[in-house]
C-alpha cells in the first residue's frame, strides 16, 4: 500500500510541499491563485495568531464558509496547530447551525461574513441567542458554551466577531502575546499521528448528522493512498465545485493535490457555465463531481463552444467523449471511512461482470458482508450489510461510546448492502433501510430500477422509493427528472422499462418532475423518506381523480 514517507500529520505535510513545491499553484479559487509556498506562509501566520486568540490543541474550531483560498488557509492553521477542525456545511439554516456548533464543542468559528445570499452573521445570531450582545474574543452564550471567539473575514460590523486581516486575528482581550514562528514550531512538534484532526459531519440524511472524528495519520495516508488508486499525478489541474465540508471536496480535492504538487481549480458553488470556463481555461485534466453534474454540462448552452479536450479523467462521464469515458467499476466512500473504501482505478479494464461493482476493498482495509440480523457472514454472492474496518475508519462517532458504533473485532456496520463475488469485488444493491418490500411479497432495490430509468431517453436523474398506496400497501414508485430539452411521459417511460426489468420492479406511479420540486440535503442526496410521502400524495390524489 503506498504511503507517504513524511510523517503523516498536517504540518509535517505542509512544510514538505511548501519546500519541494514552492511557486507551483495550489488552488485557484474565486479569482484567487494560492501557490505552495503561499499556502504554507499563510496558514502558519493565520495558526500563530489563532495560537495568540488562545486557541491550541485539541480545541474544536469551526470553519464556515464556502469553497475559497480562505478556505483552504483556514483548514491548514487549524490543523497544523493541532486544533480539530470542524468544517460546517454552508448550507445549514439557523438551528442546524445552532444544533452543529453545540454538538461539536466548537471553541472558535473562523467564517466569512457572507455569500451571496447567505448573510453568515445573521445565521448566527439567530442561532445563538445572545450572540449580538457579545464582544469580540469574549462570547458567552448558553446555546454553544465553549464558543469564545468568532472571527471573520472582511469588515464584520458586528461587535462580537474578530476581523481577519492579512490572515491575521484583530486584537482581542486576552491575547497571549510572544507566539512567534519559534513558537509555532514547538506547537507542531506536538501534534502526532494519532491525534484528532476533524470532525467531519455525514449529511443526516436519515437523521441529525454525525461527527466522525479522523486522525491526522488516517487523512494523510488515505488521501495520500486515493491518489495512486485515481492516478493523480504531477503537473495535473483538477476540477471540482464539491464542497471542501465534504469529504469529497475535501479528500479527492483538496488533499489529492497537496501530495504531487498538482494544481486545484474549485467554485464556491456549482455553475455550469463558469464550469466549463474554469475547465477550458485552466485546461483541467481531472475532473470530479457527481454524475449528474456531468449530464448538467453536457446539456449547456456552452458545452460545444468549450474546448474540454485536456481532461483525460473524470467522474462524470456525460462531459467527455466516449473514448475518454471510464471503462470498469464504479466506487463506493463514506465520510466514515475518509472517502471511498470500496473502488478501483476505473480507467482500467476489468472482466464484463466487474463492471456493475463498486470494486474490492482499498489497500488496508478490510470487509465482511454480514447478515444484517445475525452478523454472521453471507456466502459468496448473496446480499448482505457491508462491513468495514482498517488504517481510514474513523477514530470514533463524536458523542458516541466506541461499543455503540464498532463490532467487537473492530467492524463499522456501513448500512450498505452488496454481494461479493469469489475475489472479493462487491456489487452495491443500496441502502440497508433502502430495500422496498412491497406488498405483494417482493424484494426490490431502488438503484436497480433507477439506473434502468437513466438508460431510457431524456432522463437525467431517477429516484426510486417505497410508496403507500391509497390500501396502505408498498408500492415501486419513482421520480424522473428530465434532461434538457426534453419531454418525458410517465406511461412511455413505464413501457421502456418492460423489456429492461421484471413486472414486479417496474414503478406503479412515475413522477415527471423538476428537480427543484425534490427533497434533497445540502450535499445533493435524496432524502428518500420525504419522497416516499410526496409519492404516496400522489397515489391518493390519482386514486382520487380515478373515481
Amino acid at each position: 500500500m503506498p504511503f507517504p514517507t513524511i510523517e503523516p500529520t498536517v504540518p509535517a505535510l505542509l512544510r514538505w510541499c511548501g519546500e519541494r513545491f514552492g511557486s507551483a499553484d495550489f488552488l485557484i479559487a474565486g479569482g484567487r491563485t494560492l501557490s505552495y509556498a503561499d499556502l504554507n506562509r499563510r496558514s502558519a501566520r493565520l495558526g500563530m495568531s489563532l495560537l495568540r486568540h488562545g486557541v491550541g490543541k485539541g480545541d474544536h474550531v469551526g470553519i464556515l464558509m464556502p469553497n475559497s483560498v480562505d478556505w483552504a488557509v483556514a483548514w491548514f492553521a487549524v490543523t497544523r496547530i493541532g486544533a480539530v477542525a470542524v468544517p460546517i456545511n454552508t448550507f445549514s439554516k439557523p438551528r442546524e447551525l445552532a444544533w452543529t456548533v453545540r454538538h461539536a464543542d466548537l471553541r472558535a468559528v473562523l467564517a466569512w461574513a457572507d455569500f451571496g445570499t447567505n448573510d453568515f452573521l445573521a445565521r448566527l445570531e439567530e442561532a445563538l441567542p445572545g450572540l449580538d450582545r457579545q464582544r469580540c474574543g469574549r462570547i458567552a452564550v448558553r446555546g454553544a458554551p465553549f464558543l469564545r471567539t468568532v472571527a471573520v473575514w472582511g469588515s464584520p460590523d458586528r461587535r462580537w466577531a474578530t476581523p481577519v486581516a492579512d490572515d491575521a486575528l484583530g486584537d482581542a482581550p486576552g491575547d497571549v502575546p510572544g507566539v512567534d514562528a519559534g513558537h509555532l514550531t514547538a506547537v507542531e512538534a506536538c501534534v502526532t499521528p494519532a491525534d484528532d484532526v476533524a470532525v467531519i459531519y455525514t449529511s443526516g440524511s436519515t437523521g441529525d448528522p454525525k461527527g466522525a472524528v479522523h486522525s491526522h495519520g488516517a487523512l494523510i495516508r488515505h488521501s495520500f493512498n486515493l491518489t495512486h488508486v485515481y492516478v493523480v499525478r504531477p503537473g495535473d489541474v483538477l476540477f471540482t465545485s464539491m464542497p471542501f465540508f465534504w469529504v469529497g471536496g475535501l479528500i479527492t480535492g483538496l488533499h489529492a493535490v497537496v501530495h504531487h504538487g498538482a494544481t486545484l481549480v474549485t467554485q464556491p458553488a456549482f455553475d455550469p457555465a463558469d464550469a466549463l470556463r474554469l475547465i477550458e481555461t485552466h485546461r483541467a485534466t481531472i475532473t470530479l463531481g457527481w454524475p449528474q453534474q456531468g449530464r448538467t454540462l453536457s446539456e449547456h448552452p456552452d458545452f460545444a463552444i468549450r474546448d474540454l479536450s485536456s481532461v483525460r479523467r473524470t467522474s462524470m462521464p456525460a462531459m467527455v467523449p466516449p473514448d475518454r469515458r471510464p471503462v470498469a467499476c464504479d466506487s463506493l466512500g463514506m465520510t466514515e471511512l475518509c472517502g471511498n473504501h470500496l473502488g478501483a482505478d476505473p480507467y482500467a479494464e476489468q472482466p464484463p461482470h466487474r463492471r456493475d461493482t463498486v470494486g474490492p476493498s482499498i489497500d488496508g482495509l478490510t470487509h465482511r458482508i454480514a447478515d444484517p440480523e445475525t452478523g454472521e457472514p453471507v456466502p459468496t454472492g448473496q446480499t448482505g450489510e457491508i462491513w468495514v474496518r482498517g488504517y481510514s475508519l474513523m477514530q470514533r462517532l463524536h458523542k458516541r461510546e466506541r461499543e455503540d458504533v464498532f463490532t467487537e473485532d473492530g467492524y463499522y456496520r456501513t448500512g450498505d448492502c452488496g454481494a461479493a463475488d469469489a475475489d472479493g469485488w462487491i456489487r452495491f444493491t443500496g441502502r440497508l433501510g433502502d430495500l422496498i418490500k412491497t406488498g405483494s411479497g417482493t424484494n426490490v432495490t431502488p438503484a436497480e430500477v433507477e439506473s434502468a430509468l437513466c438508460e431510457l431517453p431524456g432522463v437525467l436523474e431517477a429516484y426510486v422509493v417505497g410508496a403507500r398506496d391509497p390500501h396502505g400497501a408498498t408500492v415501486v414508485a419513482a421520480a424522473a427528472v428530465p434532461g434538457r430539452g426534453h419531454e418525458l411521459d410517465a406511461a412511455a417511460l413505464r413501457d421502456g422499462l418492460r423489456t429492461m426489468l421484471s413486472a414486479y420492479k417496474i414503478p406503479r406511479h412515475i413522477w415527471v418532475a423538476d428537480k427543484a420540486d425534490l427533497p434533497f440535503t445540502d450535499t445533493g442526496k435524496i432524502v428518500r423518506s420525504e419522497l416516499a410521502e410526496q409519492l404516496s400524495a400522489r397515489l391518493r390524489q390519482q386514486a382520487t381523480a380515478d373515481l
